[in-house]
């Protein structure tokens, strides 16, 4: 099964990640959000962190995850390309997420560029859960 793919947007990147569930779909729509930004196979697990976000919904959570990774990026220069999601569980408030993120900080001479990523978007924001899989679409202002 292919992790992720870009689909076609004339502005901004549109990307489907895919998973056999909810948590391999989280962990491949990081590894596509990095990828936007630069060759993920480049960055080595030489930091690791964990990350817990919340969401109302699951959808409010892909995006906070998500944004969660790119201030992380803006504020800490961390680069990631290893995620596992530890747990995907309902709260009294929606969803909560922890995850285990593994990278390395930002180094320009290592890790090439490759687009500024702004902020992922609602906009054509999709969750699609059947017993096969799940498929998350999902929008990145670049």
């Amino acid at each position: 099964m292919r992790r992720f793919e870009f689909l076609g947007h004339t502005a901004d990147t549109y990307i489907a990640a895919y998973g056999g569930d909810l948590s391999e779909a989280f962990e491949n729509a990081a590894l596509a959000l990095f990828e936007v930004m630069t060759d993920t196979e480049k960055v080595e697990p030489k930091i690791e962190e964990l990350v817990e976000v919340k969401g109302f919904d699951k959808q409010s959570l892909l995006y906070n995850w998500l944004e969660e990774l790119i201030v992380k990026f803006e504020t800490e220069g961390r680069l990631y390309s290893k995620f596992k999601v530890l747990s995907i569980e309902t709260c009294e408030d929606g969803f909560r997420l922890k995850a285990r993120v593994i990278g390395e900080p930002f180094n320009p001479k290592k890790h090439p560029q490759k687009v500024g990523v702004k902020a992922v978007t609602y906009h054509m924001m999709e969750i699609e859960e059947r017993p096969e899989g799940v498929t998350l679409k999902f929008l990145l202002d670049i």
